[in-house]
């Protein structure tokens, strides 16, 4: 990577940041009863006590998206919107270890959705063993048996990785058999987690752009 200097650097990234954080600051919400209910589906990605209660990958930033998600799903059982819950639930042996601490091992308490989704219920869950629900043969039949479903409503975490890969996947699959589709996903129903140079705040903006600039629509909440 070559910059003419890190002064440059450092003042043209700052001006685009900030150019980020206002145009996501003053993206507009959505009227949930406005979109069309029967091809509607609401999904809530990992939002398990392996990342918001206990273990090596718990955030509290993840754990404070519970209470606006539950209201989100507990509206959507009004209007009789489908709901899905993909659940990271690794095998021992899983590959993906080797980036990752081991963690929300299948039939453990942190493979569990938490309480209070679990206690709102109505979706559908589907375990899955790597950073991608798409690749789930569980999301592939649903799909399938589901075709008049196109617009999604994605929720969870973390943004920059299980809600990016699931949005933009999904969002490709339609684009790639000329199917219209519209992928949402509200900024106050997702987040990603600080650890070292991880910067939750930095790359959860840039995660936003990135599904932003892949035709998912990135707003500010669905009222």
């Amino acid at each position: 990577m070559k910059f003419t200097s890190m002064e440059d650097f450092a003042r043209d990234s700052s001006k685009t940041l900030y150019d980020l954080y206002k145009m996501f600051e003053e993206a507009g919400a959505i009227e949930l009863e406005k979109l069309p209910s029967t091809r509607t589906a609401l999904v809530m990605i990992d939002m398990i006590n392996g990342f918001a209660r206990s273990g090596a990958l718990m955030s509290k930033r993840v754990e404070e998206l519970i209470a606006e998600i539950v209201s989100l799903s507990v509206k959507c059982d009004e209007l009789g919107i489908s709901k899905l819950a993909f659940a990271d639930n690794h095998t021992g042996t899983s590959p993906e270890f080797e980036a990752y601490p081991v963690h929300c091992l299948k039939d453990t308490y942190e493979a569990e959705v938490v309480d209070e989704i679990k206690n709102a219920g109505g979706y559908k869950l589907i375990p899955k063993n790597s950073t991608n629900g798409f690749l789930e043969e569980e999301f592939q039949n649903w799909l399938g048996q589901n075709p008049d479903i196109n617009t999604f409503i994605v929720t969870g975490d973390c943004t920059d990785i299980c809600v990016q890969q699931f949005s933009i996947t999904l969002k490709t699959w339609f684009n790639k058999q000329n199917r219209s589709s519209r992928i949402i996903v509200p900024i106050n129903s997702v987040d990603t987690y600080d650890l070292g140079i991880h910067n939750g705040d930095l790359t959860n903006l840039m995660a936003l752009y990135n599904m932003h600039i892949n035709g998912i629509e990135i707003i500010a909440a669905l009222i």
